[in-house]
């Protein structure tokens, strides 16, 4: 089977928001290298990984503090050495230093590159906001900056896009040079200000794609079933795949997931289900183009 038939598979570890002292998100470097190791053994080729803070209050914040991050991409690398990392950026405001700081001193392999900016709401049931209503700011010079250091470190970009209109841009920014090589989108669905978790869409969204494009999913809010079969539709499509505790915390059945190794199964079940089969690291290195 040559690697068109492969599917790459991405486990995000844990997510910025979710709550550990309610949820079982990894957080110490020795939770994540444990996730990390129970991912991979499960057929994940790619960890996406976010980083919270260890000291006081720990994990019920994200940190781009060097010795924090190290620490924990240390422990997973001695675990699982021949993972693939890509490394979150996303934060609010004009302050990129954060991340821009830890992708030159770790050079991971791809990092999430937001493609444009979202007004990231979530309503409860009630009516009333379930966080204040924030705008995810993401305008063309803040995307070039993250650009600029990912070209010179030779990090492939993952362009997320949270929206129709953020898919279209990606191929804006490649025509107008702000990045090399093939474009890497993911479809970011299920958010309530963004994308429906409807497969439906899924089509739609490929044939807007730039030339050469390589995608996957994120699929992601309260639609558990949904979720399930959005990335079995992708897999149809021939994208390739993204779960984790970031992502859901909920199995097909309802049931509420006792960690990431247990998510992973699930998706490389729907991925064989389809009559495909899920890339080693290796197969995920040359599907992605990673170069080093």
């Amino acid at each position: 089977m040559s690697t068109q038939d492969k599917v790459v598979v991405t486990c995000a570890l844990t997510g910025v928001l979710t709550d550990p002292a309610k949820f079982n998100v990894p957080v110490t470097p020795e939770e994540m290298a444990e996730a990390a190791v129970q991912a991979h053994n499960a057929g994940a080729s790619v960890l996406h990984c976010h980083f919270r803070d260890q000291g006081e209050g720990m994990g019920a914040f994200p940190t781009w503090d060097l010795k924090s991050v190290g620490d924990i991409l240390s422990a997973i690398k001695e675990r699982v050495p021949d993972i693939l990392i890509c490394m979150s950026t996303g934060v609010v405001g004009d302050d990129i230093s954060g991340p821009l700081g830890c992708l030159g001193a770790f050079n991971p392999e791809l990092a999430a590159c937001n493609a444009g900016s979202l007004n990231y709401l979530k309503l409860r049931k009630d009516g009333q906001w379930a966080w204040p209503p924030t705008l995810f700011d993401n305008p063309v010079e803040k995307v070039q900056k993250f650009l600029d250091v990912m070209t010179a470190n030779k990090i492939i970009p993952e362009f997320e896009c949270f929206d129709t209109g953020i898919v279209r841009s990606v191929g804006l920014y490649k025509a107008n040079g702000m990045f090399e090589g093939d474009p890497h989108l993911s479809f970011v669905m299920g958010v309530q200000s963004g994308m429906p978790d409807n497969p439906d869409l899924l089509p739609i969204l490929k044939a807007e794609l730039p030339e050469n494009a390589h995608w996957q999913v994120i699929a992601t809010g309260p639609g558990r079933e949904k979720v399930w079969n959005l990335h079995r539709r992708c897999v149809e499509l021939g994208g390739d795949v993204r779960t984790g505790l970031e992502d859901t915390l909920y199995l097909p059945n309802g049931e509420r997931a006792a960690n990431n190794g247990q998510l992973v199964e699930t998706l490389v079940k729907i991925v064989r289900e389809v009559g495909k089969q899920v890339a080693s690291t290796s197969e995920a290195r040359e599907i992605l183009g990673v170069l080093k």
